[in-house]
């Protein structure tokens, strides 16, 4: 296995992450194809017996479920520091909104449900699932940042933004001494190229870790053409994509 450092960060991870959303209890979820627990913890722990220490999931893969099976499989086959591991949570719901819950407050909630999930101390690499539309971008780097000085995370990072607000967002943070996104975790693959036009360049002139997602297209540049699979056929939102 091969390693890098991720971008501005301290952190050492294998070339290759393992991406943890096809884990996760399939009843519960917004996906049928999902891997239960032990078939889950069976894949992670050969993928720790082979050398990758880089794994990524979310809160919203499987309600937490993807995190459960992830930091079970940690704590029962290997050292925790050892892992580099990578959450994603998401922007306020409109409850949240209608209820002030603030930006900042959104963030702690959602970092120690997390943490809970996956049974650790802290999170490595802590990403904003998506750009966030309704919250002041300063109440979110603030949030974040306080989440970093706890101890809670180590690094964050944003997923699914354009250049513009990537730059944005880190000029903002290093304006008020905030932590800044140290990787960008964008769609990107040989079916879908659209980070190479401003994206990329970026994070090669500011050192920012692209973590690409999609990368096989959700199975499509895995297979002939007319083979299926049970996620090939009900993954509906891979078909929008595709």
């Amino acid at each position: 296995m091969k390693y890098t450092k991720l971008g501005n960060s301290n952190l050492k991870v294998s070339k290759i992450c393992m991406g943890c959303m096809g884990f996760g209890d399939p009843t519960n979820g917004m996906h049928t194809w999902t891997l239960p627990e032990k078939e889950s913890i069976e894949i992670i722990t050969n993928g720790i017996d082979n050398g990758i220490n880089f794994f990524d999931t979310a809160i919203g893969y499987q309600n937490g479920t993807s995190e459960q099976y992830l930091g079970k499989a940690i704590r029962e086959n290997s050292s925790r520091d050892d892992i580099v591991v990578a959450t994603k949570f998401l922007p306020r719901s409109e409850e949240d909104i209608k209820n002030n819950v603030s930006g900042q407050k959104h963030i702690h909630n959602m970092v120690e449900k997390s943490l809970s999930n996956l049974g650790l101390d802290y999170i490595d690499l802590y990403i904003y699932h998506m750009w966030d539309y309704n919250t002041p971008l300063y109440d979110i780097l603030e949030g974040l940042s306080e989440i970093v000085e706890e101890g809670k995370v180590r690094y964050i990072g944003i997923s699914n933004c354009f250049a513009w607000q990537l730059a944005k967002a880190n000029a903002l943070a290093e304006m008020n001494g905030f932590s800044k996104f140290v990787s960008i975790q964008g769609h990107y693959n040989l079916i879908f190229r659209e980070e190479e036009r401003e994206m990329i360049p970026l994070c090669h002139t500011d050192n920012i870790a692209t973590t690409p997602y999609s990368s096989l297209a959700s199975g499509r540049l895995s297979r002939m053409p007319g083979e299926d699979s049970k996620r090939m056929s009900e993954d509906f939102y891979a078909k929008l994509k595709y």
